[in-house]
């Protein structure tokens, strides 16, 4: 299908909104994913632009978790290739579709005036989800993440949902995801009443084709349900890591992973258990003082630290 797409496509605002709303996802999350503000999801939705870019579509779908076809007009993969008439003519019908929605506000401001009355009658349930990325990841290297839960103790069970750059591969969970979609990069955690794992750690791939130089992001959220009443919340903390030949317990990128930071790494070894990160070769790094990336064979190598000339001992540790 996505060889068919010419470069630019025919949106169904209607079923991206109905699809958004339904999945319970919120214009924040979609936007993040797709890589756009979120004044552009609501003209998508409002059907303020006619067409969008083909790879813009794409992402769209992706962060929705669909089909490409289930957001497009019918034939719509294809109107803009049919001739300028042919798209002139889509725009009016969908103008006038929109002219008629308008028809319909009165009755819709009526629907929503009761519906948030039906929200306040809900009890709020707060949950706190918080991420915890390295700052640096190289091409095809593993790189631990860490997200801490701290639900209300009246939670009637979450899902965690947790969207990585595509190309990226999860290969170990702790606990093992409900449902993981490795293509599309997204990882899902049914989190069951009265279970409270505290933390959510896993371990992440990085595609061999990522570029150096690159920052890319990671999304998440979580879909709280008291009473059959769904509040997606936005994970917090870390979103960004750059793309650069660095272990991912060297902070500061110097190529080293000094003292303060081979404990900080420690500590990430307590908490991630029940996934495998690699301490021998974390403690050869540090024991040698040094290492370098081989991106032949997408490996780290230990280095043995050699003093400069004149100066007796390593230099401080630099923290980040």
């Amino acid at each position: 299908m996505t060889q068919l797409l010419p470069p630019t496509v025919c949106l169904d605002s209607e079923a991206v909104r109905r699809v958004r709303e339904e999945k319970k996802l919120t214009q924040l999350y979609v936007s993040k994913v797709v890589g756009v503000t979120t004044d552009t999801i609501s003209r998508w939705e409002n059907n303020r632009y006619p067409t969008i870019k083909r790879e813009n579509a794409l992402r769209l779908a992706d962060a929705l978790e669909v089909e490409i076809e289930a957001i497009l007009e019918a034939g719509g993969e294809t109107e803009v290739s049919a001739g300028p008439q042919t798209a002139l003519s889509s725009l009016f019908r969908r103008r006038f579709r929109w002219l008629l929605a308008l028809s319909g506000l009165a009755i819709l401001g009526l629907a929503v005036f009761f519906w948030q009355s039906r929200q306040a009658q809900v009890p709020l349930v707060s949950l706190e989800a918080e991420r915890w990325l390295p700052p640096f990841a190289a091409p095809g290297s593993v790189v631990p993440v860490r997200l801490q839960l701290e639900p209300d103790t009246g939670l009637k069970g979450f899902i965690l949902r947790e969207h990585f750059p595509l190309g990226w591969q999860l290969i170990e969970a702790s606990p093992p995801p409900a449902s993981l979609d490795n293509e599309r990069g997204t990882a899902r955690w049914i989190i069951k009443p009265g279970e409270n794992p505290g933390f959510v750690s896993y371990l992440v791939r990085v595609s061999p084709q990522a570029s150096v130089g690159q920052a890319v992001s990671l999304v998440g959220e979580v879909v709280v349900g008291p009473d059959g009443h769904s509040n997606p919340v936005l994970v917090r903390g870390a979103t960004q890591i750059d793309i650069a030949p660095y272990h991912w317990a060297d902070l500061n990128g110097d190529r080293r992973v000094d003292d303060g930071e081979m404990l900080l790494a420690s500590d990430s070894f307590a908490l991630m258990t029940g996934v495998h990160l690699d301490w021998d070769l974390l403690e050869k790094i540090w024991d040698s003082g040094s290492y370098q990336w081989d991106a032949a064979t997408g490996n780290f190598v230990p280095v043995k630290y050699v003093l400069p000339a004149g100066q007796e001992s390593l230099p401080a540790a630099s923290g980040r």
